[in-house]
């Protein structure tokens, strides 16, 4: 082995290792972007769940409030969700 290949050796070496840091650096891009966007969404669930909770409990406190002495046999009972949807048709 003269000079010449060991020279071809280091710089091959030396190219190799630039390669993989490279590399290793975008999926390390990578994998904080999908991070980032998982945390975001979640975040985004929760808060789509804190609201259908407010919304649940504010359909419970209308039931209580609207509710009468019982339902005639011939009008069949509202779930909360038709209740929702009944009272935001007559607020907007």
């Amino acid at each position: 082995m003269d000079g010449h290949d060991n020279v071809d050796i280091k710089q091959s070496t030396a190219d190799m290792t630039a390669f993989v840091q490279n590399l290793l650096q975008q999926m390390q891009t990578r994998f904080q972007t999908m991070s980032n966007s998982i945390i975001e969404k979640i975040d985004e669930m929760g808060n789509r769940i804190d609201e259908l909770e407010q919304s649940i409990n504010e359909l419970r406190a209308e039931m209580s409030v609207e509710s009468s002495p019982s339902p005639s046999p011939s009008a069949p009972a509202r779930t909360p969700v038709e209740a929702h949807r009944a009272h935001n048709r007559f607020q907007g």
